[in-house]
């Protein structure tokens, strides 16, 4: 008997089961008033991952049922019409099984903030692009509000209502060779994170996800 299916059955509820990261991580998130409820339970996901890879592809296994050809129909989502069908899904599984436990991350008012700005600009605009109308880059958004350091990336989610929609969907990457949100989502060189999520005027909801190596708030 191949002992396989049970040892990945024992992993995926050793993951649903755990409510928390961390009991002070998970209260740092609790205590940010400037997250709405959508923007922690991001913050949270994307710990899930982080901290347990292995874990966290069985929740991505979830999602096959979902696909009709290259139409991906979420249940309660509007369905959405992906490049790379299931293919990219199966990919993500196979690469995120072999992501070693990295740090879980930290939530930034600063960086949260410079998010929020970016969410205001895109969510009136057809552009879905990182550089603002104002010709900002998310390095210069964030210096707002505190000074980022070492290392920043930025992730854009365009439709999904639903944490995890919106962080399995990064980790899937559809359409994107480089997988640059899949990178980004488990760099262990990040160890803070802003969130800030808002309307669309095309796509009904936009989420922007900052990470850094460190950010200094301002006073």
């Amino acid at each position: 008997m191949n002992p396989q299916p049970r040892i990945l059955f024992v992993i995926c509820l050793t993951l649903l089961f755990s409510s928390t990261i961390g009991f002070a991580q998970s209260n740092e998130i609790d205590n940010g008033d400037y997250l709405s409820p959508l923007e922690k339970g991001i913050v949270r996901e994307i710990n899930m991952a982080r901290s347990n890879p292995k874990g966290y592809a069985c929740l991505l296994e979830k999602w096959k049922p979902y696909y009709d050809g290259k139409l991906l129909k979420l249940p309660g989502e509007v369905a959405i019409k992906t490049k790379e069908g299931v293919r990219a899904l199966d990919e993500a599984i196979r690469s995120i099984r072999s992501e070693k436990p990295g740090p879980p991350l930290s939530p930034s008012q600063g960086m949260s903030f410079g998010a929020k700005d970016h969410v205001r600009d895109r969510g009136i605009s057809m552009a879905s692009q990182h550089k603002g109308s104002d010709g900002s880059q998310p390095w210069d958004r964030v210096n707002r509000y505190g000074t980022w350091q070492k290392i920043i990336g930025e992730n854009i989610s365009f439709g999904h209502n639903k944490a995890r929609s919106v962080v399995i969907t990064l980790i899937i990457d559809d359409g994107l060779p480089n997988r640059g949100h899949r990178k980004n989502i488990f760099n262990p060189d990040f160890r803070v994170v802003g969130v800030a999520c808002g309307p669309h005027s095309t796509y009904r909801t936009i989420c922007v996800i900052t990470f850094a190596g460190g950010y200094q708030e301002k006073n």
